[in-house]
């Protein structure tokens, strides 16, 4: 809990923009326009965002208690008549529910949607909400379509996308916690948003929110002769055609994300483009401990200077 009024109970100060109340304005507005959008949670309306689409649309909401599996199976048997249901849970509760995603929801190609909120490092909740197994369980789903998005800009284009999508299921997962800045792409290239170009052989490929730190590193290692080319692939799974063209052309592929780096992103990039010279960096096999989210990732080398710190070693490492 943050800072409270006694006497209200209500925050002392307001909350600044985040992550969860773009997904809820942005699903809001798209249910207004397609009424086959339903939305169903797990004992979590409040913390997910879907409390306001409750109260706006109370015959298309589901609370179906602290039971993860009835939820998929659940959307599983309204998209079978008819319906885009939106499930929304926090990432590290999607575990309890792997088996009726695969075999309720993927085996049948339904068009799910997935909103995993809390994804990565939670840091205040402990280490039980921590969503850093997201990534791993749903790469080895077939057919579901992955997103990660950087920003409120990429959050919102993401969920319409997600809701627009009717040929299997697809996920969003974000962080918690308030917003950072809008990050621009410079260009596009199929799907794969370059965020900066800065020379030299180095492709930094950044997952979701670990953009911002990935920019900040490749800016401390052009300043030492190391160049690199940082973009973001949004739908991260299955790995886009256009990256594996990027990392193809690249003496060295890094991939940075908040998900375990046993099985995730990082791991795609290595299985989809065998020939590239792959490092991922992302979260130890390992319970992180409570702590603040920035700190914890700084820890397992994920903010800015432990991504270049890394990349550095790699980089000196080959040319010997």
């Amino acid at each position: 809990m943050g800072v409270i009024d006694p006497e209200t109970g209500l925050p002392a100060t307001p909350a600044p923009p985040n992550w969860t109340g773009v997904f809820a304005e942005t699903l809001i507005a798209e249910a207004r326009r397609r009424p086959e959008i339903v939305a169903i949670t797990a004992a979590m309306p409040g913390p997910t965002g879907l409390a306001r689409f409750a109260q706006e649309f109370p015959d298309r909401f589901f609370d179906v208690g602290i039971a993860e599996q009835h939820a998929i199976t659940s959307a599983a048997g309204l998209a079978m008549g008819g319906m885009h249901p939106v499930v929304a849970v926090y990432a590290t509760f999607l575990n309890r529910a792997y088996d009726q995603l695969l075999l309720d929801v993927a085996l049948h190609q339904l068009p799910v949607t997935l909103v995993l909120d809390r994804a990565g490092i939670t840091g205040d909740d402990g280490p039980s909400h921590n969503g850093m197994w997201d990534l791993s369980l749903l790469a080895g789903i077939p057919g579901i379509r992955v997103a990660a998005p950087r920003d409120a800009y990429t959050l919102e284009t993401a969920t319409q996308e997600a809701l627009a999508t009717n040929t299997g299921p697809t996920a969003v997962r974000f962080p918690k916690g308030s917003l950072p800045e809008e990050i621009p792409a410079l260009r596009t290239l199929g799907g794969v948003d370059v965020l900066a170009e800065l020379g030299g052989e180095v492709l930094l490929v950044a997952v979701g929110p670990m953009a911002e730190s990935c920019l900040e590193a490749a800016e401390a290692l052009k300043d030492e002769g190391i160049g690199t080319t940082v973009v973001d692939p949004r739908w991260v799974l299955p790995v886009p055609e256009s990256l594996c063209d990027l990392a193809r052309t690249a003496r060295l592929v890094v991939t940075v994300e908040d998900n375990m780096v046993h099985g995730g992103i990082g791991s795609a990039v290595r299985d989809a483009v065998p020939e590239a010279s792959v490092l991922t960096l992302g979260i130890p096999v390992e319970f992180p401990q409570q702590g603040k989210r920035a700190g914890l990732l700084a820890d397992f080398g994920l903010d800015a200077g432990g991504i270049a710190e890394s990349i550095r070693k790699e980089w000196f490492r080959a040319e010997l």
